[in-house]
């Protein structure tokens, strides 16, 4: 069997790892594939269920002779792992990522790897609430987006290289300014979990004595609120490593309310409806 890499290095072997490891598995697209992260036990749980074939001792252990290297742990280690495992890799490997922040922070990874050594920054527009590999699936990119964010030193076959797998993985491949990403993101992606959030711990603040509003909450509510169940972690470095196009949504999202509240507070049911039907019909023309 012909593999596009003889050894890739996953570091970060949860939802997201775990199911990029499991479609370089089922796709033949890795002669072996290598664990890297924080934890022992899931390492040796993810060897157990199959999603990887070895564990490094050390991070950089794990990297040396990769041909690709995938940083899928939560966006605010990348610096501090690629300060680790740089040295460790060889001339002509590719480093990836699955990050949701792009920006400075690809800016910054690409002065830290050693000449010889391509950087392709990436994000699969995947997951879902439950995390952990034994929530990985080979399925779960399948027709997702894939969103990746080359600049002026991205090397040209690496990409391609990148790109092919997460159109093996099932994924459309859209090419974006790293800024333009972020901007975007905040937007669609970093703003909706820290809503939900609030809304969580909005609705929980009014629980009184032995009543907890929430265990009164319908499908609304926990269809709104169900990406707060994502990883505290993860989000929370997102949050700040995109901090000021975090700070703009948030204000815009204050200002929207705000027009909702004033017109309820006027009793402006005309506005109010306005409003409502606005988002409506936008709502209702998403593809």
């Amino acid at each position: 069997m012909s593999f596009s890499f003889n050894k890739v290095t996953i570091i970060g072997v949860g939802l997201i790892g775990g199911s990029l490891a499991k479609v370089l598995k089922s796709k033949g697209l890795a002669k072996e594939i290598h664990g890297s992260g924080r934890s022992r036990e899931t390492l040796e749980k993810a060897i157990r269920l199959g999603v990887i074939d070895h564990m490094g001792q050390s991070t950089a252990h794990a990297v040396e002779s990769s041909d690709l290297v995938v940083l899928a742990t939560p966006v605010g280690t990348f610096t501090s792992i690629v300060t680790d495992i740089a040295s460790h890799l060889k001339k002509g490997a590719i480093v990836t990522d699955v990050g949701s922040v792009k920006g400075d922070l690809v800016r910054t990874i690409e002065c830290m790897l050693p000449a010889g050594v391509h950087y392709v920054p990436a994000h699969p527009i995947a997951g879902r609430e439950k995390h952990g590999v034994e929530a990985a699936t080979d399925d779960l990119f399948n027709g997702a987006r894939c969103i990746v964010t080359p600049t002026e030193l991205t090397d040209k076959t690496a990409l391609e290289r990148v790109c092919s797998v997460w159109q093996a993985a099932g994924m459309n491949i859209i090419t974006m300014d790293p800024d333009r990403h972020d901007h975007v993101f905040a937007a669609v992606s970093h703003l909706p979990h820290a809503a939900a959030y609030a809304m969580v711990s909005t609705v929980a603040e009014f629980s009184e004595g032995s009543t907890n509003y929430i265990n009164f909450s319908g499908a609304g509510f926990r269809d709104f609120t169900r990406i707060a169940a994502s990883s505290p972690e993860m989000w929370r470095d997102i949050c700040l490593l995109n901090g000021k196009n975090m700070v703009e949504m948030i204000e815009q999202y204050q200002f929207s309310l705000n027009r909702i509240k004033k017109a309820i507070k006027q009793n402006n049911g005309k506005k109010l409806e306005e409003l409502l039907r606005r988002a409506s019909d936008l709502r209702r023309g998403m593809r």
